[in-house]
């Protein structure tokens, strides 16, 4: 972005600025400008504005570019109007789409370009009709978007296609020429269901169901995604918990049937009202050696959180946080053991909050008073990591 109000005033648009605000855009996605196929123009559609941003389209991309690849460019405002101050996000759901398509729309109501700009300066083309946009050989396919405010403001961004998910190797089969792989357990996934009654919550039991069972390609962890971050959370609740997909679509059956089953849960009338979540943080005495190890390797936001708190502990202790999740005898020392509970605790905290479970008030005893000090935001982690650190090691000479 960058701003031009103070040139030309604050309704007539610069073209130096718009040609460096193209260039700082290219040189911050480290791409040239030829390696863009398509550009969104802002389109102002007046005969002052239209001139202004295709001589700066035609310095910037409309250089040193193959005679048979020019920059493709159009506008949605033709196709749909003024948006004000959408117009920017406008023009990025309408390329985001393209690129999804492979199609380059038709920008509509041109039936000649502007005789106002010299169009021979620079390889540039209106999309007149709609165009294939194949994949382009050795690189991804890109666009850029542009919007200029009445204020001065201009904004131009690159877009480029997302590349194609690899594909999860089948069980057994061999990576890299190392052994075969392991297949990975799947966690227990919750499902939750919610309705106005208890009638209401069987019904939509049953109709998930249906959906459930008539597409056997659903993943448990996006449907249980989307039924966790999708969907109102109302009166009459359940959950149903499963590793597999079976376990689920069983649970599922039986709570559509009224039915009690291993896994499902079902809360009490009025549970959707007045509920608030504390998160307690116990002192010294509730580890064990080799807990959270297998939640460091499970979970991402585990693993990142406690990876952090090592990294900022390596500095003030001669330990490592990782080994001493298994070493019985490092545990049983004060100064090796607050630090590594209060690591533990801050970071289950951090696999809640990813799940959207979010505290009313936190509450701790020992180093949990520290933990839910840094929870609450009354401490950085930094900060937190030292005073549990020194007030642990300062508990040796007592």
């Amino acid at each position: 972005m960058n701003q031009d109000g103070a040139s030309n005033g604050l309704t007539a648009p610069n073209g130096p600025s718009q040609q460096r605000v193209i260039r700082a855009a290219l040189a911050n996605a480290q791409v040239l400008a030829a390696d863009v196929d398509a550009v969104e123009a802002h389109g102002t559609g007046t005969t002052l504005g239209d001139p202004i941003e295709a001589d700066a389209l035609l310095a910037t991309y409309g250089q040193g570019r193959p005679a048979d690849r020019p920059l493709w460019l159009g506008s949605v405002k033709s196709n749909i109007g003024h948006t004000q101050a959408a117009a920017g996000a406008a023009g990025v759901i309408k390329m985001v789409l393209a690129l999804r398509h492979g199609v380059l729309p038709r920008t509509l109501h041109v039936d000649e370009p502007s005789t106002k700009v010299d169009w021979s300066a620079g390889a540039v083309e209106l999309l007149t009709e709609a165009r294939a946009w194949p994949e382009a050989e050795g690189r991804p396919r890109r666009a850029g978007v542009s919007s200029f405010g009445v204020s001065g403001t201009n904004a131009h961004v690159i877009l480029e296609e997302a590349p194609e998910p690899e594909a999860d190797p089948e069980p057994g089969e061999e990576s890299g020429g190392g052994p075969a792989a392991k297949p990975v357990a799947l966690p227990s996934v919750p499902w939750v269901v919610s309705g106005h009654g208890a009638v209401a919550l069987r019904e939509q039991a049953a109709r998930l169901l249906a959906r459930v069972e008539g597409d056997t390609g659903l993943s448990p962890v996006d449907v249980g995604w989307s039924l966790a971050s999708g969907r109102a959370a109302l009166e009459h609740r359940a959950v149903v918990a499963g590793a597999t997909r079976e376990e689920l679509v069983a649970g599922l059956g039986a709570l559509a049937r009224g039915e009690a089953a291993p896994g499902v849960v079902t809360g009490p009338d009025g549970t959707g009202h007045g509920g608030r979540v504390v998160f307690v943080f116990p002192g010294q005495g509730s580890q064990w050696a080799g807990m959270a190890r297998g939640l460091w390797e499970s979970s991402p936001v585990f693993a990142a959180r406690m990876e952090e708190c090592e990294r900022l502990l390596s500095g003030l202790v001669d330990w490592s946080l990782r080994d001493a999740l298994a070493d019985e005898a490092a545990l049983a020392r004060v100064d090796v053991v607050q630090p590594v509970l209060f690591a533990v605790m801050v970071s289950l905290a951090e696999v809640w909050r990813s799940y959207g479970v979010e505290p009313s008030a936190v509450v701790g005893h020992s180093q949990g008073e520290i933990a839910a000090a840094c929870v609450a935001g009354v401490l950085s982690l930094e900060d937190a990591v030292r005073v549990v650190a020194l007030r642990s090691r300062a508990l040796l000479s007592i």
